[in-house]
């Protein structure tokens, strides 16, 4: 396996779909299945690195990210959930050479749902990893709820963005994340948080990012607050499904998650009891072994 210019798993490379998309290549195994690792709101390719080289010894991994993430510059580009679907259809067709499984986290989950939907041909399973889906109405966790109701709102949530970037600084923003996606932060690896602060410093335009960032969690919202095109992308998929939630989750209630194990029973569930939002993270041994375990049930291992 190659490594990037910090050290870390995974050659660092840079696409051209219609404006820059940075992606990770954790290279892999040649003969297996290709993987497409994609981040949720806020994430980036680091979101993946504990869990990637735990996948290649069986599968190709790529972790991609969307435009306004990590070092994928925004641009003119929207970042709407919609829009980063396309993105995420030109990447598996042109840079991954599906058909893949896509692995979806929160987001990405949501993203992933909607492109395993469009482009059944393209895509022969799909991990959701604490997926952004509807669920039973209910009050959401209150820092959540008041985070999101600041990013709704147009100009108050790009006052909110700057007063907790001044507030908090690079370091700070990475550990309260953590926490708040129920990760210990002295449980993950210094040098990836370190890696993590870096990123947040070396992205100049805030505005671009803001904006981006603000655009993908408005457009999230609002595909959530009208279930019924998740739904019928969800009941239109027909590669095989892992869903994977952690019970402890408070971005998204695991409630969400049962739900839509009950609304699809063809679908493997498995819940992760005292884990967060951000598995890959917390438990990146346990899910990589419920990934492995239920990968050969695809048809995406290649001759």
């Amino acid at each position: 396996m190659g490594t990037d210019d910090t050290g870390m798993p995974g050659r660092s490379r840079t696409a051209d779909l219609d404006g820059p998309v940075h992606y990770i290549d954790f290279g892999g195994a040649d003969d297996g299945p290709i993987l497409v690792l994609v981040h949720g709101l806020g994430g980036s390719h680091l979101n993946w690195d504990l869990l990637a080289p735990l996948l290649t010894p069986h599968a190709r991994v790529y972790a991609l990210d969307l435009p306004g993430f990590g070092r994928s510059e925004p641009g003119a580009r929207v970042a709407s959930v919609r829009n980063n679907v396309e993105v995420l259809d030109r990447f598996v067709r042109e840079i991954a050479g599906g058909p893949v499984v896509l692995v979806g986290n929160s987001m990405g989950g949501m993203i992933s749902i909607l492109e395993a939907a469009r482009s059944k041909a393209q895509v022969c399973g799909l991990v959701l990893v604490d997926p952004a889906v509807p669920g039973p109405r209910q009050l959401p966790d209150p820092r959540v709820g008041i985070n999101f109701l600041c990013y709704a709102l147009p100009g108050v949530g790009e006052r909110f963005l700057a007063a907790e970037r001044r507030r908090r600084g690079a370091r700070g923003t990475v550990l309260d994340t953590l926490r708040l996606c129920g990760v210990d932060p002295a449980t993950v690896p210094a040098r990836l948080i370190d890696r993590s602060v870096d990123l947040i410093d070396e992205r100049q335009d805030v505005a671009g990012m803001d904006r981006a960032f603000l655009t993908a969690a408005r457009s999230l919202l609002l595909v959530l607050a009208d279930p019924r095109l998740l739904r019928r992308a969800m009941s239109g998929i027909r590669a095989p499904v892992l869903l994977v939630h952690g019970d402890r989750d408070r971005l998204v209630d695991v409630a969400a998650a049962r739900d839509t194990a009950r609304r699809h029973p063809g679908w493997t569930y498995v819940e992760l009891p005292g884990v967060g939002h951000v598995p890959q993270l917390q438990v990146p041994e346990l899910l990589a072994k419920h990934i492995l375990d239920w990968l050969p049930g695809t048809t995406a291992t290649r001759s």
